[in-house]
């Protein structure tokens, strides 16, 4: 992991969140300004992966529902800015979000087109599988989708 660090994403990134889904996300319906806004007041935990200028190259979010120590996670949304593709920025960002999942033993669940390669290979690779098929999920596209999942990771103290 060089070139960029990872922290809590903020409300004023936001916009440049927007801005970066709209370039990522043309032929589909690009998350607005208020959506992440309102994934940050919900306490969603989000991440952002920062140049070293400090200008956001890349973003991934993770909510966790229920309650403990039944939690389930699912990715909200894991993207990075075309120039900064392939540097491992997304996998850093998704290995932090499952370190969030683990740490309460939730399992994972997200969706993912079906057409993104690289984004399946790096999910089958941290032990998702696929789970089910989503027609027509991205709109306005109607690109299908995957649905897939990863069992939650066993507590080192359950395993004593």
């Amino acid at each position: 992991m060089t070139g960029f660090t990872l922290a809590a994403l903020r409300h004023e990134d936001a916009a440049r969140c927007a801005e970066l889904e709209r370039k990522l996300f043309p032929g589909d319906d690009p998350w607005r300004e208020r959506a992440f806004r309102a994934e940050l007041d919900n306490g969603h935990f989000y991440l952002g992966a920062y140049d070293p200028a400090g200008q956001l190259v890349g973003y991934a979010g993770l909510a966790l529902n229920g309650r403990a120590p039944d939690f389930e996670g699912s990715v909200q949304t894991i993207a990075v800015d075309s120039d900064w593709q392939g540097r491992g920025v997304g996998k850093a960002l998704f290995e932090a979000l499952l370190a969030r999942a683990d740490a309460v033993a939730a399992p994972v669940f997200l969706e993912v087109r079906t057409d993104n390669d690289r984004a399946i290979a790096m999910y089958r690779a941290r032990g998702f599988e696929q789970l089910g098929l989503r027609r027509r999920y991205y709109q306005p596209s109607g690109a299908d989708a995957y649905t897939m999942g990863r069992p939650a990771a066993v507590r080192q103290e359950e395993k004593s």
